[in-house]
């Protein structure tokens, strides 16, 4: 039975600490919850009779398998599976202490509601006061579960693996095991003066340019045509609409799949056209030069993407009042003076988002890359590290992890990744409406 609290509060302390000793047992205690003690102690047991697979399974974590040479090697332990495991185990262990200081404080908050009412609750009122709150969490833990299992552990997984040596040829399980290396892969990529190194910095570098450019380019580019078709009276302007739209609509990988054809310097079209008109003597290595190459990764996306940003600028111009450019006109400012003080500032300011999450867009921008260059040409450090001039670094993993089962390196640019675009997203996100309207 239940034993009688005094309702002054000063059996705070016993409550805390019969509910942190094993959970659920103020609830049957001293609370008379007896289904919700029931439950978290439930909880517990079941946890309790699991702890020696967690041990394992976390000793696993820490070792991650040690060589077995006399097994054959479908029989030897998986390093990799090792890993997942006890990254799962972490997170239910994780689970379960969240679980258990819920249950401290919801003995805390039954025994405060007690010294209020000065008696306690019917066992029917009890009853309804469970299924209330109990609906939403029910509701809930599926989804916890399910974003437990396919988003945290594999989140967590991936980042794991930057700290180890999983790469060929020594370390691919089940032949060979997997071991904890701490920041040597951080050190091997940011620091010294290795291929690696080289080819990270040579690679990191060109990806900020890339984004920053086909940003610009696209932004602008966008904003100018939608200018011109603003302002120009001609009646098919919703043809050319329709027109500058197209390279956007299509799908990336169609499109630059025919430019490398046009581009090829063998037999390309547009070097045989140039030839064919007399204006070059000689094939132009559009894809085989570096500078050139790069130049014209930009130039494509250039084509292919400032139709989103001619119609999102046109969009946001059809919101301005034309009582504003009617004032200015009367004022006696020039068009170029419209769009520098008037035009410019106001889509920019609506559409600042957009462009910061085209910027984080354009840093991973896998398609157009892959599918244009492969990241060719090569370079001197392209033997070891498989990057060409034109790969970012979302398709120097896709090589690293396909071609040269570099996991660890891969991990490493995918942490970095990670950390440089995070704050840009934030940003973004804290620029929208909705969560500035969910704040106030």
């Amino acid at each position: 039975m239940a034993q009688i609290l005094p309702a002054d509060g000063s059996a705070k302390k016993k409550i805390k600490l019969a509910s942190s000793l094993f959970m659920g047992l103020a609830h049957i205690l001293y609370l008379k919850e007896y289904l919700k003690g029931i439950f978290f102690a439930a909880i517990e047991v079941i946890f309790i009779c699991c702890c020696p697979s967690i041990v394992r399974k976390i000793i696993d974590l820490i070792t991650l398998g040690s060589p077995q040479p006399e097994l054959p090697v479908k029989m030897r332990a998986n390093s990799i599976f090792m890993l997942i495991d006890g990254i799962l185990v972490l997170s239910i262990v994780a689970l379960f202490v969240i679980v258990y200081i819920l249950s401290v404080i919801s003995a805390e908050k039954s025994y405060e509601k007690y010294c209020v009412l000065k008696h306690f609750p019917s066992q029917k009122s009890s009853l309804e006061s469970i299924s209330g709150t109990g609906f939403p969490v029910a509701g809930l833990s599926p989804i916890i579960v399910l974003l437990l299992i396919f988003v945290v552990v594999p989140l967590v997984f991936s980042i794991a693996v930057a700290f180890t040596n999983y790469s060929a040829p020594d370390h691919i399980p089940p032949a060979k095991t997997v071991d904890w290396v701490g920041w040597q892969n951080f050190s091997d990529l940011l620091g010294g003066k290795s291929s690696w190194s080289r080819g990270f910095g040579r690679i990191a570098l060109w990806t900020v340019v890339w984004a920053f450019f086909s940003t610009f380019t696209c932004y602008f580019g966008g904003l100018l045509i939608a200018v011109m078709l603003r302002e120009s009276k001609i009646k098919i302007a919703p043809v050319f609409r329709i027109i500058y739209i197209l390279p956007y609509a299509v799908p990336t990988v169609i499109t630059m799949l025919v430019w490398q054809y046009l581009l090829n310097g063998t037999f390309g079209t547009v070097n045989r056209t140039l030839t064919a008109f007399g204006l070059i003597s000689k094939p132009i290595p559009w894809l085989g030069s570096p500078l050139l190459a790069q130049i014209m990764c930009i130039v494509i996306n250039l084509w292919a993407g400032f139709g989103y940003f001619m119609l999102l600028s046109m969009g946001t111009m059809t919101a301005v009042s034309n009582d504003l450019f009617e004032a200015a006109k009367i004022d006696g400012a020039s068009p170029r003076q419209i769009l520098r003080s008037i035009t410019v500032p106001i889509v920019m300011y609506q559409t600042m988002p957009q462009i910061i999450m085209s910027f984080t867009h354009n840093f991973n921008n896998f398609g157009i890359i892959f599918f244009l260059t492969g990241g060719a040409p090569t370079m001197v450090d392209s033997t070891t590290t498989g990057a060409g001039a034109t790969d970012i670094l979302v398709t120097w993993i896709y090589k690293l992890t396909i071609t040269l089962l570099k996991y660890n390196y891969a991990s490493v640019i995918a942490v970095l990744i990670f950390v440089a675009i995070a704050p840009f997203a934030i940003i973004s996100f804290r620029s929208t409406k909705s969560y500035k309207e969910g704040t106030v």
